[in-house]
């Protein structure tokens, strides 16, 4: 990667869409929503394992530069100009091998609440009351005790993030996290950019959280998800409060989760926005 490149992970429904539009107002910076490298990574590790008889003629050198060669070939339109910035919640389960493949690389980690992140998609289904979502396998059944159960568990949508991100905040490699409020970024933009550039050691933009423009490829993807509105950024950035449409003993579950708020229960290398 000519100019380098920083990740994107955390919590769904936490503002790394957001924060990526807001990063390519930077004509250096190339960021979007979630890509395919991470797939194409899992798949790359799959087929050198030793699951293929041919594996014992790989070695972990092999390995390295294929897994780079992942980020080369996808990029290799955009990285000899752009510093990238590569988006997937998975980002954060792979550390050990980012932290080798790039080592100047940091991992931003979008974080909201978890009850109300599982909210923002409890609330998200009810406005597509006409659409099934693929978020839960276009199943027309199931209430909202069943779609948050299918959520927060283990390979659930929020479950799989929360459980990927505290791995990587209580592991070995923390240093390289920073983790952005989805508070921080909606109430003061400017300020958690800044904050963000000064970590990731790059001058400052000029940005403008007032003119977002819109990108047409989000809009498809969430149609196709039958989830319209899932990647959606307004024009400008606004802290929008709303009541929760969750049942109270739902909300309570999951609100005392944001485990990121107590910052003597999470190591001193993870910078907090």
């Amino acid at each position: 990667m000519d100019n380098g490149i920083h990740f994107i992970s955390g919590l769904p429904r936490s503002g790394s869409t957001l924060l990526s539009a807001l990063l390519r107002q930077n004509p250096r910076f190339s960021a979007g929503m979630t890509s395919p490298v991470g797939a194409i990574f899992n798949a790359m590790l799959g087929v050198t394992s030793a699951r293929n008889e041919g594996s014992v003629f790989i070695e972990d050198e092999h390995r390295q530069r294929l897994l780079a060669a992942c980020f080369d070939a996808y990029y290799a339109d955009i990285h000899p100009a752009q510093l990238v910035f590569d988006t997937n919640r998975l980002w954060t389960t792979k550390l050990p091998a980012l932290v080798r493949l790039f080592p100047a690389a940091k991992v931003i980690c979008c974080v909201r609440n978890p009850a109300w992140v599982i909210d923002s998609i409890e609330n998200l289904i009810r406005h597509n009351a006409f659409e099934l979502s693929g978020i839960f396998n276009f199943d027309p059944g199931g209430t909202v005790y069943s779609r948050v159960e299918a959520l927060s568990k283990g390979d659930g949508m929020t479950g799989f993030a929360w459980n990927a991100l505290r791995e990587a905040v209580y592991g070995p490699q923390a240093d390289r996290l920073i983790l952005v409020r989805y508070e921080s970024l909606t109430t003061n933009p400017l300020g958690t950019l800044a904050a963000i550039y000064h970590a990731i050691g790059e001058p400052l933009f000029a940005h403008d959280p007032e003119n977002i423009e819109p990108t047409y490829d989000m809009i498809e993807f969430d149609i196709r998800l039958g989830t319209p509105g899932l990647h959606h950024v307004g024009s400008a950035v606004r802290a929008r409060k709303r009541p929760t449409v969750l049942p109270p003993d739902l909300f309570a579950r999951f609100q005392g989760d944001a485990f990121w708020e107590d910052l003597t229960q999470i190591p001193a290398a993870v910078r907090v926005i």
